[in-house]
C-alpha cells in the first residue's frame, strides 16, 4: 500500500450496515497460516479467498484514521459470534512499525457473542516462528503452528490450524477462547477494520 502500489481486498458491505475492510478470512484451511515473518509482513493470498492483507499494510491503513476493529467467528453447527474493538492499530507511533514489531493497539470491546480474547494481547508484538517476540520462555509461534500478538502465550490465536472440530490437545488450532475454550474450535474466522462514523 502506498504510491503506485494498489492493493486487492475484500470489502464486507453488509456487515452492520457499514462497510468493512476485511483483512483476514479463513474458512476452509486452503491456505497455510504457518509463514514466517516475510509472509506475515508482505501478506499471502488472494482476497476473493482465504488471506492475509499483511502487516504493513494494515499498519498503513490504520494510520489514517481512528480504525475500529471487528471478529466474526462460526463454529462447526453455524453459530456465530463476534467481537469489536473501537480503537485499532498497528505500531501507530513508531518510527519503523517493522523494528517496533506491529505491535497490537485494541480498546473499547464491545461483545457480540464471542467474549474479549483480544485485549490479553493489547501492547505485544506480532511473533512467527522465525521471529520470536513474545514473552514466553519457548517460541509460542512454532509451538502452535502458527503466528500472532502473542505474550505467554495467548488467548486468542486466528492464525493457527483448522481442524474438524473439538479435539483432545490443548489450544492446538484456531481459537478464541473466551468463546469456545481451548478445545472446541471456530471453523471460520474473520477480522475486518472501518472508520467508525462520528
Amino acid at each position: 500500500m502506498g504510491p503506485g502500489l494498489p492493493v486487492p481486498v475484500y470489502c464486507d458491505m453488509s456487515t452492520d450496515g457499514h462497510v468493512w475492510t476485511v483483512f483476514q478470512k479463513r474458512f476452509n484451511g486452503s491456505v497455510s497460516f504457518f509463514r514466517g515473518w516475510n509472509d506475515y509482513r508482505n501478506g499471502f493470498g488472494r482476497a476473493d479467498g482465504e488471506y492475509w492483507l499483511g502487516l504493513q499494510t494494515i499498519h498503513v491503513l490504520t494510520l489514517r484514521g481512528r480504525y475500529e476493529l471487528r471478529v466474526e467467528l462460526e463454529d462447526f453447527e453455524n453459530n456465530t459470534a463476534s467481537a469489536t474493538y473501537g480503537t485499532f492499530a498497528l505500531s501507530p507511533n513508531a518510527i519503523s512499525a517493522d523494528e517496533d514489531g506491529y505491535t497490537l493497539h485494541v480498546g473499547r470491546f464491545v461483545d457480540g457473542g464471542a467474549g474479549d480474547s483480544l485485549s490479553y494481547h493489547h501492547g505485544q508484538k506480532f511473533s512467527t516462528f522465525d521471529r520470536d517476540q513474545d514473552l514466553y520462555v519457548q517460541n509460542c509461534a512454532a509451538l502452535s503452528s502458527g503466528a500472532w500478538w502473542f505474550k505467554s502465550c495467548h488467548f486468542s490465536n486466528l492464525k493457527r490450524l483448522l481442524l474438524g472440530g473439538a479435539h483432545l490437545s490443548y489450544a492446538n488450532g484456531l481459537n478464541w477462547a473466551q468463546w469456545k475454550g481451548f478445545t472446541l474450535l471456530p471453523c471460520a474466522a474473520a477480522s475486518m477494520t472501518r472508520i467508525p462514523r462520528i
